[in-house]
């Protein structure tokens, strides 16, 4: 791949460039050649070959035009090149620092340098009895090639400075010290890739925030993407890392993140060998904060990209960093109902079920069980709050999840289904009533797919807890979900599927459990 894009992106450039300077010159020397004359030389008048006999008269002043072509050709390169790094580097930390440090660009300054020096030289050496015929050609071969090479190189550097590709170098770069650090046994060069990685995860946050700052959706996606990948794919070494590696070494100990950690907290990342991954969700915790109110599509971006490390932290065992995926999703639930977004809320909530929904694929019960917990405990705030929908959200995705727990055959779906029964508790001012009728939507929409289950026991369970619900209330409940005809919201959103659909067969087993609360079919005729 490294191989075609240079082809595609120096050699033929130069090539077909350089062809087309070659070939007008040939064609015009040869009209001269072949029409026009000229004086007599030593060579052979019938031969193109006496181009290369130069007059020792007259070379003197080409030779230093050369070179003088030469030195105005840097001065070129390095105008254009400094004004657009300099304007890169104002909005992007590093950008000049990895600008030098980049092979190509050191190799063509080089270049340049080195047939300036050449040229000099060149322009000392000829003689009235001696012509350098031989580096004659090689500086004039020279300067043809430095031409030729300017636009390319000016592509290349617009390229390199692409703020998606600078993001894509942070994060190689960054996976490099990763790799560096993990497999080395030398201290300093330890401490080295340790502060480098972090600099790296700091340089991305400073892209994101002024990405924010500026409404560049894309690159704000793009670096946040990063983030998420540098989260991943550090997981593939830690395996084989040695624990020197876990270890906050000086290097980055002072680094105000951890300056501000407390100590035990400090002793716990070590512990549990997650100080790049804490590092790199509270940098996209701060994204999340900083765009909860101005860019909200980066808000959820931050929410699907944190589930995906935790599901890839799920998927290698690596089970402390569940835990921590799952407080910085609590976090991010916080933060949401504190700035009253009920928008970002729902959305995160969304990706908060599909995680746990993975880790009950996984196995992960008992860390599923204490996330629904934490959603009971975010359902019970949000109704406290006055922000009834979120309540409502959490009660129909804690729903999905106990039906998942039920298909997958869980040991915890007992416990699953007290909690869900637990969310329609009345707020502190006892305020009804549309919220908590929402909740019990939910709970009928899983008492419908217990009874098409022949899940007969919690089914009775729920009904149970509806035992003390006036009837009037109940069949209010049950005309709404029967009215519901569309699977489909009748809005655009990520989830697409209306809370309170029932498909045809799940509606029947609907009825039939209204049934045994005492709430007859015949009722509904006048609804319907």
């Amino acid at each position: 791949m490294e191989d075609a894009s240079w082809q595609k992106n120096w050699l033929i450039p130069m090539a077909t460039l350089a062809t087309m300077a070659v070939a007008t010159f040939a064609l015009l020397y040869a009209v001269d050649h072949y029409l026009t004359g000229g004086p007599a030389s030593d060579a052979d008048p019938t031969s193109l070959f006496r181009y290369l006999f130069f007059d020792e008269n007259h070379i003197p002043d080409a030779v230093s035009s050369l070179g003088a072509m030469v030195a105005g050709v840097l001065g070129i390169v390095v105008s254009v090149v400094s004004i657009v790094v300099q304007l890169s580097a104002g909005r992007y930390t590093g950008v000049a620092v990895m600008f030098f440090r980049d092979r190509t660009n050191i190799a063509v300054m080089g270049y340049y340098v080195v047939a300036c020096v050449v040229g000099v030289l060149v322009s000392l050496s000829v003689r009235s009895d001696f012509v350098p015929r031989l580096t004659l050609l090689a500086m004039m071969g020279a300067v043809a090639v430095g031409l030729v090479m300017m636009a390319p190189y000016f592509a290349y550097v617009f390229r390199f400075l692409e703020p998606t590709n600078i993001i894509a170098r942070i994060q190689r770069l960054a996976m490099d010290q990763v790799r560096r650090g993990t497999s080395t046994d030398d201290p300093r060069e330890r401490a080295a890739a340790q502060h480098r990685t972090l600099v790296a995860i700091e340089e991305l946050l400073d892209i994101t925030s002024n990405s924010i700052s500026g409404k560049d959706k894309i690159i704000a996606s793009r670096a946040v993407d990063a983030l998420k990948d540098l989260a991943v794919e550090h997981l593939a070494f830690k395996a084989n890392a040695s624990t020197e590696w876990f270890t906050i070494g000086e290097a980055i100990r002072k680094n105000p993140d951890f300056v501000a950690l407390d100590p035990e907290s400090r002793d716990d990342l070590v512990e549990r060998r997650t100080w790049v991954e804490w590092m790199v969700l509270r940098k996209l915790f701060a994204i999340f904060n900083e765009a909860l109110t101005t860019m909200r599509d980066i808000t959820y971006l931050v929410a699907i990209d944190t589930r995906y490390v935790g599901e890839a932290a799920q998927a290698r065992g690596d089970r402390p960093l569940v835990e921590l995926v799952l407080r910085y999703m609590n976090s991010y639930l916080r933060a949401a109902l504190n700035a009253r977004d009920v928008r970002t809320a729902y959305n995160v909530l969304n990706q908060y079920r599909l995680l746990v929904e993975a880790l009950l694929r996984g196995g992960e019960e008992r860390l599923s069980l204490e996330a629904v917990a934490h959603l009971r405990y975010y359902a019970h705030l949000s109704n406290d709050m006055k922000l009834g929908f979120i309540t409502e959200t959490i009660a129909y995705d804690v729903g999905a999840i106990c039906q998942l727990s039920h298909e997958l055959r869980c040991r915890i779906e007992g416990e699953l289904l007290r909690i869900f029964l637990d969310i329609d508790r009345p707020s502190k001012s006892r305020a009804e009533d549309s919220t908590l009728r929402g909740v019990r939507k939910a709970q009928v929409k899983l008492a419908a797919f217990y009874v098409l289950a022949g899940a007969d026991a919690e089914a009775r369970q729920i009904r149970d807890d509806m035992l003390r619900e006036p009837a009037e209330r109940l069949r209010a409940i049950r005309d709404e979900l029967a009215r519901v005809e569309s699977k489909d919201f009748w809005e655009i959103i990520d989830r697409g599927r209306n809370f309170e659909y029932l498909p045809p067969e799940q509606k029947d087993a609907m009825h039939r459990f209204f049934e045994t609360l005492g709430i007859e079919r015949e009722s509904l005729a006048a609804a319907s």
